[in-house]
């Protein structure tokens, strides 16, 4: 009997299919593996998962239009938050539930008895697993709301209840505690050279890589529900102190090897597509200048590394200008993303240092001893950030120096100073950029033109296969989210502001 899974149907649904009258080894290959390996499921979840993130294509991740990092040239649509036409949040809900989950579903059921990983490392690769597992449902969660949890993954139930995304999350927390305490800094992880994440070092250095991962997620979820249940994110983010990332090579990303497919998603569609769909948005690139927002009057220096200059001559040459979102914009008056999102091998990040440090200058605002101060981590982050793009120590306190950037003296409270350097700083990391942004309210962003809905979305709408084919269980999880239900205004649990 083989599983199948049903492809256009909803990405929970599985069906089953034997062959009749016929021995039970018909179309089996005695001299094949049964089963898959465990450390080519979860290389095979850590791809999908770092690409459905970071991805640019509008038929997946428009989310740099959200936060208003890019505007659009020809096809402004997904600009103007039109999630419907192709389909986005069908394309999400297959990408982490039924490749990326279900990779690591399978993972998770193989490793016990795979001969590939010794059995001193089992309970590494099993708590690499958990931890890839709550990642995915954390932004399934922080970009759907209620999901199917409890029942999801079951090739038996074609029609899986929604769980409550508050429910979900506390468990999330429970099962990342849980991985955290089975790591073994003394033991590999046993996946060999199928480790995407953290290759190339030794064994001890890569898991102690892994606990500062999920150290660092454990950092970011608790800040996510700091305003909804301060008390808890305070004894969680309180718990990551000492075992977090403390440097750029500390951060959690995927270096693709730059051969087709195996490339980064943007070097897909600004490069290989010899499409220029995309340039900046006005309202950042101004506030990268130095025209508009807080730090007017000061040049980021990450501006040239975002961003190339325009290249029409109609303007000045060395321009940096961006257009509208929402409508269609010149693709030569206004500046393409910068050459260095263009290289086929620029890594995918799950995880940037410059967050880490951010996060703990917010948690410290909030009264949480997380050692240090707010002042230090932040100037830590922005300097990590320009780092990170090649900028240099002394651009970076340059840019620190100057009043509208120093943390004692930028404009605005905590929220709005770390909110800003957290939007600029997570430039290529759009889904979390995403959350950040509506947890924190800051910058603040203006309504896209043409907008098909009053507000920049605060969720994904369910995918129309769950409204098609788990319709009760839809239309209950629809409702439990409030009087706006399955609506892109909907806040969800822990957006309280």
């Amino acid at each position: 009997m083989k599983k199948l899974l049903v492809l256009g149907a909803s990405a929970l649904a599985f069906t089953t299919s034997c062959v009749s009258n016929l021995s039970d080894d018909y179309n089996t290959n005695p001299k094949s593996s049964t089963s898959a390996i465990a450390s080519g499921l979860i290389s095979n979840a850590e791809r999908t998962l770092v690409r459905t993130v970071n991805s640019s294509s509008v038929n997946l991740n428009p989310l740099r239009f959200y936060v208003q990092y890019w505007a659009a040239t020809d096809y402004p649509n997904e600009s103007q938050y039109d999630l419907i036409t192709r389909s986005i949040p069908n394309a999400v809900w297959n990408a982490l539930y039924r490749d990326c989950l279900r990779d690591l579903r399978e993972a998770k059921n193989t490793i016990p008895n795979d001969i590939t990983i010794p059995d001193a490392s089992k309970a590494n690769a099993l708590a690499v697993e958990e931890v890839l597992e709550v990642y995915t449902w954390a932004t399934l969660v922080e970009t759907f709301g209620n999901i199917p949890y409890s029942q999801a993954l079951d090739f038996n139930n074609s029609q899986p209840k929604y769980d409550s995304q508050a429910t979900i999350y506390a468990d999330l927390a429970t099962r990342l505690d849980a991985a955290i305490g089975k790591f073994d800094a003394s033991q590999p992880l046993g996946f060999g050279a199928n480790e995407l994440l953290f290759p190339g070092t030794t064994a001890a250095a890569t898991t102690g890589q892994w606990i500062k991962f999920a150290n660092a997620l454990k950092l970011r979820m608790a800040l996510v529900t700091a305003d909804v249940d301060a008390a808890k994110s305070k004894t969680m983010a309180e718990a990551t102190v000492g075992k977090l990332p403390t440097s750029n090579s500390d951060a959690v990303d995927l270096t693709f090897n730059g051969a087709p497919p195996n490339t980064n998603p943007l070097f897909e569609d600004l490069v290989r597509s010899g499409r220029t769909d995309f340039v900046g948005a006005n309202i950042f690139i101004n506030s990268l200048k130095g025209t508009a927002g807080p730090s007017t009057g000061v040049t980021d220096p990450r501006l040239d590394d975002y961003f190339n200059a325009a290249t029409s001559t109609n303007v000045p040459a060395g321009t940096y200008a961006g257009g509208v979102v929402g409508t269609g914009n010149s693709k030569t008056n206004f500046s393409q993303p910068g050459s260095k999102l263009r290289a086929a091998t620029l890594p995918g990040v799950l995880i940037s240092y410059a967050e880490v440090e951010l996060l703990q200058a917010e948690a410290i605002e909030r009264g949480f001893n997380m050692g240090g101060t707010a002042e230090s981590h932040y100037n830590a982050g922005v300097t990590a950030s320009i780092l990170e793009w090649g900028g240099t120590a002394a651009d970076a306190s340059t840019y620190l120096a100057s009043n509208k950037v120093a943390y004692t003296t930028a404009p605005g409270d905590y929220k709005q100073k770390i909110g800003y350097q957290l939007w600029v700083a997570l430039y290529n990391q759009p889904t979390e950029s995403w959350t950040q942004w509506r947890r924190l309210d800051y910058p603040q962003l203006p309504l896209a033109s043409n907008a098909i809905y009053p507000v920049i979305p605060r969720r994904y709408l369910y995918p129309t296969v769950e409204q098609n084919l788990n319709n009760a269980n839809y239309a209950e999880a629809s409702a439990a989210l409030g009087s706006t239900g399955d609506n892109v205004a909907t806040k969800l649990f822990w957006d309280k502001f």
